[in-house]
């Protein structure tokens, strides 16, 4: 049995993609954590053999936390990804009909992503802010049946409450990129993708140029760019890559070895298959 971490608690979208992983939990031990760096340092500490984070929404952009965690503060590597639609239901007790909704609970992010649903069917309906949608599907259960609460599938089911409307989200294209990291690199897939963080030695004309070049003088396509605060003073920066083809690859490896010239540090983040979607 693989014991796998992930952000809890349960009924979150986190363990809608374990489950989607998994496809059941029979052979996974879950184990909800509160927090990102709680599910990252559960693996440094060998408390779980996986931990399962969100990295990136394709609406609001990277999981900042998940990204300095493995940058600054964990040795643990990506060693797959998967990415799971993010669908949005309200939620209410048995029976409840959505005319007699005075009050909705949910994660300011998720009531933000339902905007146009909550104006047209609710507009007097009063918003309160819970810490996650698995929170707030929770808390339902101890209230008046007034109230309802957006949230997963799953939290629905895990509480027996009852779905009053199915996705209501604003986006359809609402995706959540969700990283498994852990202890080793995995082997070559053939389709592959490897991560990594670059320190700069200083700030200078030129840094990301010759950074970039690397790469695109060995044809290796970057999928995503992107700097963060290198927690020194302002103004400096660590440049986030990704790209695709595995660290085994002698392309890979040779431009990452010949990038090191240019800048004072590498720090390999993982080398692990691509999530495609299974038909």
């Amino acid at each position: 049995m693989k014991k796998i971490s992930y952000l809890g608690p349960e009924g979150t979208f986190s363990e809608e993609a374990l489950l989607k992983f998994a496809g059941s939990f029979k052979d996974v031990i879950p184990l909800p954590m509160s927090t990102i760096t709680e599910v990252i340092k559960s693996i440094d500490k060998g408390e779980a053999d996986e931990g399962l984070v969100p990295i990136e929404n394709s609406l609001e952009g990277s999981v900042n936390i998940t990204q300095d965690m493995l940058t600054f503060e964990s040795e643990s590597k990506i060693v797959r990804e998967i990415t799971i639609p993010i669908r949005h239901n309200l939620i209410a007790k048995k029976g409840v009909k959505i005319s007699q909704i005075k009050k909705v609970l949910s994660h300011p992010h998720a009531a933000a992503q339902c905007r146009l649903f909550l104006n047209n069917n609710l507009p007097d309906a009063e918003v309160i802010a819970a810490n996650s949608t698995a929170e707030a599907i929770k808390k339902l259960t101890e209230l008046d049946p007034d109230t309802a609460a957006i949230g997963t599938k799953i939290a629905a089911k895990l509480y027996d409450l009852e779905i009053i409307a199915n996705d209501i989200e604003d986006s359809k294209v609402n995706k959540t990129r969700f990283i498994f990291v852990g202890n080793l690199i995995p082997k070559k897939s053939g389709l592959d993708k490897t991560s990594i963080v670059c320190f700069l030695k200083k700030d200078k004309p030129g840094s990301l140029f010759n950074i970039l070049k690397e790469f695109a003088d060995r044809n290796i396509n970057l999928t995503k760019i992107e700097s963060r605060p290198a927690r020194k003073d302002i103004g400096d920066y660590v440049f986030m890559i990704d790209m695709e083809g595995h660290i085994h690859d002698k392309i890979v490896f040779d431009a990452i070895e010949s990038l090191r010239k240019n800048v004072y540090m590498i720090k390999i983040l993982g080398s692990y298959p691509i999530w495609k979607e299974k038909d």
